[in-house]
C-alpha cells in the first residue's frame, strides 16, 4: 500500500489556494486544506474541497481519436501527431500561416501556455493566438495598461485585512472568489467601510455599508459622478495628482459634465447613496477596489476599467499597501496565460509583438522566425472561420461551444474548418466537432507553475500518473512541434521550460522552481534571483511613467431593450459550477447543488408574464433562443434576469451578442436584450 500527500494548486478561480491531495495506490481519495497557506489558511470553497473528483472519471480521454464519419476512432499518437502535423503544414503551405489559429488555455500552466505560444508564433507562423482572457479580462488588460502600463492587480489578497475601504464593483466575491470574501468581511470586522455596486443584490450586499444598485452598463457615468462630487469637496490627492499623474485637468472638465441629477438619471440611483458612495472611498486613508466582470465583460469594459483607475489615481490610492486597483481573476492561470504571452499582439512579459526589439530576442533565443503583426482574437477568429478565411485550429483546453457569444455562429465557424484539433481531458461540446482529438493531463497529472490573480507565482505538482495514455499538453506540444519538423522543443521538463521563460521575461527572470519549492512567495516582477518579489505595484512609479486619467464619456450598451425584446439579460457564474462544467458538472456533489440552468427572475415580471415559480419559459434574443426554468429572486430588479452560462442543455451563450469592446476585443456578456414567453 503506498500512500502520499502532495502539496499543489486549486485548478478552478484564480483565487490560488494550495491544497493536498492525499493519494492511495496511484488512486486520488481526497483533499486535504493546507493550513500554511498565506491565502487559504486552511479553508477551501466547496469547488476547491471537491477538485480530485473528476480526476479519475472513467470518461476521461485517454486514447488520440481521429473522426471517422459521425464517429471517432482511437489511433496511436505516432498516427494522431502525423494526422495534425500534416494537416497544419499543408493548410499553411496552401492559404499560407494565417489561415490557422490557436487557442490557449488558463487551465494549462505557465510552462504550457508558453510552449503554446512558442509554437503558434514560432513553427505555424501566425499571431492568431488567444485564450478565454479575451472574454473575461481583456480589457483590464488593456485598460490598467493604458493607465499604469501594467494589466494586472496593483495589490496583494492578504492586505485586504488592513484596509480601511473597499469598493467592490462587477464582483460577486461570495460565489467566485470565496476565500478573498472572507477576507472582505475579516477586514469589515476589522473595522473597515464596504460599498458594494452591482445591478443584483447580491449576497456581499448583506455587510455593506452601502449598496449601490445601479443599471447594467452604467459604470462609467456612476464613476465619472463620484469622482466630480470627490473634486468637488476638495477629496482628491493634490499632491499625487501633480507628481505622478497626467491628464487631471481634462478629467475635471469631464467629469462636471456628470452632476448628481445627470448620473442619477442614467444610473436609477438616488443623489443621497452617490454622494455617500464618494464620501466613504474618499475619506478612507487607505482604499481598495475589488472588480470582476461585472465591468469588463461590456462593449465599454475598457473605459470601465480607466474609470476605476481614474478613481484610485485622483485620492492616491495606488503605490501603497492595502490600496489599489485588483481585478480578480476568472481561472486559476488566466493571469499566467496573459503573461506568457497567449494573445495576439504580445510576447512573454506584454512585450509587443510588434516591437523590433523584442522580436529579436525571442527570434535569437528560439532560433525561429516570428510574425510582426498582430492578428485574430477569439471572436475574430470565429468570424474567419465561418467566412472561409481560416481553416485550421488547434484548440487546448478551451471549450468556445459553451464559453464564447452567440453559440450557433461558433458552431457554424468550426463546422467550416477543413482541420480542428481539440487537446483536452473530456469530450467537450468543442471535442465533439473536432476531426482530431489529443488526450490531455488535468492538473493532479502534471508539474509545472499558474500565477494566481495577484501575481503569485505557484507550484503544481504531480499527484498521479497519467490516465491511459493521455499526455501533459506541455509534452504534446512538444512532440507535435519536432513531428512537424521544428527544433527548439526539446524539453526533458516543465522545470527545464521555465528556465527558457525566465531568459526572456523580465518579471519572471528570478523565479525558480528551487526557490518556489522552498516554500518562497514569489510575486511578479521578481527581475532577478535574489529579488523577493513584488507584492504590490506602482510604489516609486508607473511602468508607462506617469499614471494617465482618461476624459470618458459614458455610452450606453451596444443592444438594450425594445418592445420585441423587452428584458435585459446578464451571465455569470454561481458558486458550484465553474465555467463550461466539463469538470464540475461531473461531481455528483455539485450537480445535487445545482443539476440545471435555471433564469433568476423579479416577482413583478412573473406577475407581468403569468409564470409560475419553477415553471419553464422559453428566452429568446436576436441570435436564438432556449428553455428554462424560471426562478423568482429579490437580486434582480424588474426588467433584467440573470442566467448562469454552465449548462449545455440550456446554454445562455446562445442568446448573447458578439459585439465587442472595440479595444479589448471583450463580448458584452453583461447586457443584451431578449424577450421571455410561457412556455407551451
Amino acid at each position: 500500500m503506498q500512500f502520499d500527500m502532495v502539496l499543489t494548486t486549486c485548478p478552478f478561480c484564480g483565487t490560488g489556494c494550495n491544497f493536498y491531495l492525499k493519494v492511495l495506490d496511484g488512486e486520488i481519495t481526497d483533499v486535504l486544506p493546507c493550513k500554511t497557506h498565506p491565502i487559504s489558511e486552511g479553508d477551501l470553497c466547496i469547488l476547491g474541497r471537491n477538485a480530485h473528483r473528476f480526476v479519475q472519471k472513467p470518461d476521461r480521454l485517454t486514447k488520440p481519436l481521429i473522426r471517422k464519419g459521425d464517429d471517432f476512432i482511437e489511433v496511436r499518437w505516432a498516427e494522431a501527431y502525423k494526422r495534425v502535423a500534416d494537416g497544419l503544414l499543408g493548410i499553411k503551405e496552401n492559404y499560407g500561416p494565417n489561415a490557422l489559429a490557436v487557442l490557449s488555455s488558463a487551465k494549462c500552466t505557465n510552462e504550457e501556455n508558453y510552449l503554446i505560444m512558442k509554437f503558434t508564433r514560432g513553427v505555424l507562423g501566425t499571431n492568431n493566438l488567444d485564450h478565454c482572457a479575451r472574454l473575461c479580462h481583456s480589457s483590464t488588460v488593456t485598460g490598467l495598461a493604458a493607465s499604469f502600463g501594467a494589466g494586472a492587480m496593483t495589490n496583494s489578497i492578504t492586505e485586504i485585512d488592513d484596509t480601511d475601504c473597499i469598493l467592490v464593483i462587477g464582483s460577486n466575491t461570495t460565489g467566485q472568489h470565496p476565500l478573498i470574501a472572507s477576507r472582505i468581511i475579516r477586514a469589515k470586522e476589522k473595522g473597515a467601510k464596504l460599498i458594494v455596486i452591482d445591478p443584483r443584490r447580491i449576497p456581499l450586499t448583506e455587510y455593506a455599508d452601502l449598496f449601490i444598485q445601479l443599471k447594467p452598463g452604467t459604470n462609467v457615468a456612476l464613476l465619472n459622478g463620484i469622482i466630480h462630487i470627490l473634486i468637488e469637496k476638495g477629496l482628491t490627492d493634490e499632491a499625487f495628482i501633480r507628481e505622478r499623474t497626467e491628464g487631471f485637468e481634462e478629467l475635471k472638465q469631464k467629469v462636471k459634465e456628470y452632476p448628481a441629477e445627470k448620473v442619477c438619471e442614467i444610473t436609477g440611483i438616488s443623489k443621497e447613496v452617490l454622494e455617500k458612495g464618494a464620501l466613504l472611498y474618499g475619506q478612507a486613508e487607505k482604499a481598495m477596489i475589488l472588480y470582476a466582470m461585472g465591468i469588463t465583460q461590456h462593449t465599454t469594459g475598457t473605459d470601465n476599467v480607466k474609470s476605476v483607475a481614474n478613481l484610485a489615481m485622483v485620492t492616491g490610492n495606488i503605490g501603497r499597501p492595502s490600496t489599489g486597483v485588483n481585478p480578480l481573476r476568472g481561472q486559476n492561470n488566466v493571469q499566467g496565460a496573459c503573461d506568457m504571452g497567449a494573445l495576439p499582439n504580445v510576447l512573454t512579459g506584454y512585450r509587443p509583438i510588434a516591437d523590433p526589439e523584442a522580436r529579436s530576442l525571442f527570434q535569437e533565443k528560439w532560433g525561429l522566425s516570428l510574425p510582426n503583426t498582430p492578428s485574430l482574437t477569439i471572436v475574430e477568429m470565429m468570424d474567419s472561420a465561418r467566412e472561409g478565411s481560416l481553416k485550421g485550429m488547434l484548440v487546448v483546453g478551451e471549450n468556445p461551444m459553451m464559453s464564447d457569444p452567440d453559440i450557433k455562429h461558433v458552431k457554424e465557424a468550426l463546422e467550416a474548418l477543413d482541420l480542428l484539433v481539440v487537446q483536452d481531458i473530456f469530450l467537450t461540446e468543442t471535442a465533439k466537432l473536432a476531426h482530431v482529438i489529443l488526450p490531455a493531463c488535468s492538473f493532479a497529472e502534471k508539474e509545472g507553475t499558474f500565477t494566481n490573480t495577484d501575481r503569485r507565482v505557484q507550484r503544481v505538482r504531480k499527484a498521479i500518473d497519467p490516465v491511459g495514455q493521455s499526455k501533459p499538453d506541455w509534452q504534446i506540444i512538444s512532440e507535435l512541434a519536432r513531428e512537424m519538423g521544428s527544433t527548439g522543443f526539446d524539453f526533458s521538463s516543465p522545470e527545464e521550460i521555465m528556465k527558457e521563460i525566465s531568459s526572456v521575461t523580465t518579471p519572471y527572470a528570478g523565479i525558480t522552481y528551487e526557490r518556489l519549492d522552498k516554500g518562497e512567495v514569489l510575486h511578479w516582477p521578481c527581475p532577478h534571483e535574489n529579488h523577493p518579489g513584488t507584492p504590490f505595484l506602482h510604489e516609486k512609479g508607473f511602468p508607462r511613467g506617469k499614471g494617465r486619467f482618461f476624459a470618458l464619456d459614458y455610452v450606453p450598451p451596444a443592444e438594450l431593450p425594445d418592445s420585441e425584446y423587452p428584458y435585459i439579460l446578464s451571465t455569470g457564474r454561481i458558486p458550484f459550477h465553474f465555467h463550461g462544467g466539463s469538470m464540475t458538472r461531473r461531481i455528483e456533489i455539485l450537480n445535487q447543488e445545482a443539476p440545471t440552468g435555471y433564469m433568476d427572475i423579479n416577482l413583478e415580471d412573473v406577475n407581468t408574464l403569468g409564470i409560475k415559480a419553477g415553471e419553464r419559459v422559453k428566452v429568446s434574443s436576436r441570435r436564438g433562443e432556449i428553455s428554462i426554468e424560471a426562478r423568482i429572486s429579490t437580486e434582480v430588479k424588474p426588467g433584467i434576469v440573470f442566467i448562469p452560462f454552465h449548462f449545455s442543455e440550456c446554454a445562455v451563450n446562445i442568446l448573447t451578442d458578439r459585439k465587442l469592446d472595440p479595444e479589448a476585443k471583450i463580448p458584452g456578456f453583461k447586457v443584451c436584450a431578449v424577450n421571455i414567453e410561457k412556455q407551451e
